[in-house]
């Protein structure tokens, strides 16, 4: 028996809503991702790792804003550095919203302590690098791998796309956090890897770069980037915040940007301005 969003008939989309699986989704950027796909009129799994009621106040919210009445928020619960949780998210999605056709990799974790990279530890490395990069790049892996079983027919509108939401510190350098600009750089090339492997088959594959963002990632050092924000270094002058990159990654998922394969979308305020 097919699943629900292989029943298409020549080029007329299933009737069944749009189902994304956003990682990260219980607060900060991932639930600005999560309720701009709401308002779309999406189906959301919302991943989380440990912060249960947290991600039920997503599944809430979301629900408030959502067009249709047949539209589903769901909490999935697991931690993308673990294989047999990555398995087990897909596997969820697809038996609570019927199908899957969108992957937001967005969960990502700052290291531990700050460090200058003379002083920074291996085990820090390692932790962020499983969680930051080898999670989503094997995630992503798992949802191909279930998209290319199951191939659309031939003429089907095909509503599968992979979003990775990477930082500027993709190519940023901070000495005080290099574990974390490396796993970010490295999750950038992942996209250019997956948008080539993907774009024959209709899948199309887009980075999202944040730039300074206002979520629990950055409080610590509110007060320092106050005073960069106030000094200029972001032409825009303010924070960024997870609407801001919600709507980047509705608009991809709209299919606003349907020929931009491998795109590198910046939501940075300006800061990739090269000025003098």
């Amino acid at each position: 028996m097919p699943r629900p969003e292989e029943k298409h008939v020549g080029t007329t989309r299933s009737t069944r809503t749009t189902a994304a699986l956003v990682t990260g989704a219980s607060r900060g950027l991932g639930r600005g991702i999560a309720l701009q796909l709401a308002q779309l009129g999406c189906s959301v799994a919302l991943g989380f790792t440990r912060n249960e009621s947290a991600a039920r106040e997503t599944a809430g919210a979301c629900a408030k804003v959502a067009p249709g009445v047949e539209q589903r928020f769901v909490p999935i619960k697991g931690d993308v550095s673990q294989p047999a949780d990555r398995q087990r998210m897909v596997d969820d999605t697809l038996t609570v919203l019927g199908g899957l056709d969108v992957l937001v990799n967005n969960a990502g974790v700052a290291p531990p302590v700050r460090a200058d990279i003379l002083e920074a530890t291996e085990a820090s490395f390692e932790e962020v690098l499983r969680t930051n990069l080898q999670g989503p790049y094997f995630l992503t892996q798992a949802v191909a791998r279930y998209w290319h079983a199951h191939p659309l027919p031939p003429g089907a509108v095909s509503r599968r796309k992979v979003v990775f939401v990477t930082s500027i510190s993709a190519n940023t350098a901070s000495v005080s956090r290099g574990d974390y600009c490396v796993s970010k750089a490295g999750l950038s090339m992942a996209a250019q890897l997956w948008a080539a492997r993907l774009a024959p088959e209709g899948i199309e594959v887009v980075e999202v770069r944040p730039g300074i963002m206002a979520t629990d990632m950055t409080s610590s050092v509110k007060g320092k980037y106050d005073a960069l924000l106030a000094a200029g270094l972001v032409p825009q002058m303010r924070w960024g915040n997870p609407d801001d990159v919600g709507r980047a990654v509705r608009a991809i998922v709209a299919g606003d940007l349907g020929f931009s394969s491998g795109a590198v979308i910046a939501v940075d305020g300006g800061f990739n301005i090269r000025r003098l």
